[in-house]
């Protein structure tokens, strides 16, 4: 993810900024957004996505760009609540049960026609090797059927 600022507009002692984020996928899929990031928070003002982004994509790529930007604003983690991390939901469950919760977010993206990797990536939050090993354990641990059928 890249990060910079577009431009920024002061009026009375308010500051808003917008900035240009863009998203590159190791399997060629693009993302780029202009944000604004103002004292309301954040809102995208423009998104472009190849291949298109739907609804809940585009409220999982606002969690996702949120924190860059707060930095790249120079607002940073300190606007956080205390005790709380930079991610704007919750941590995903480790061992079993998380690697479950996986297998149900795959096969409900292969039923619905979505991408499974990106939906384990907007689930979890994290990146997308991070997803596919979690995929990985998953399918290890019998919660998914084996990659390639074994002669």
């Amino acid at each position: 993810m890249s990060v910079w600022p577009a431009w920024e507009v002061q009026e009375g002692g308010v500051s808003t900024s917008w900035f240009d984020v863009r998203l590159e996928f190791g399997d060629g899929a693009r993302v780029h957004v202009l944000a604004v990031v103002c004292e309301g928070g954040v809102s995208l003002e423009d998104v472009r996505a190849q291949p298109a982004l739907s609804l809940d994509d585009l409220a999982t790529l606002a969690d996702w760009i949120e924190g860059p930007l707060a930095e790249a604003a120079g607002v940073g983690p300190a606007t956080a609540p205390e005790g709380t991390s930079r991610r704007a939901r919750p941590p995903w469950p480790r061992g079993t049960e998380g690697r479950w919760l996986v297998a149900q977010e795959y096969r409900a993206a292969q039923e619905g026609g979505v991408d499974p990797v990106l939906a384990v990536m907007c689930a979890t939050g994290h990146s997308r090797r991070k997803s596919l090993r979690l995929i990985a354990q998953a399918r290890d641990a019998g919660y998914l059927t084996p990659r390639h059928a074994r002669r």
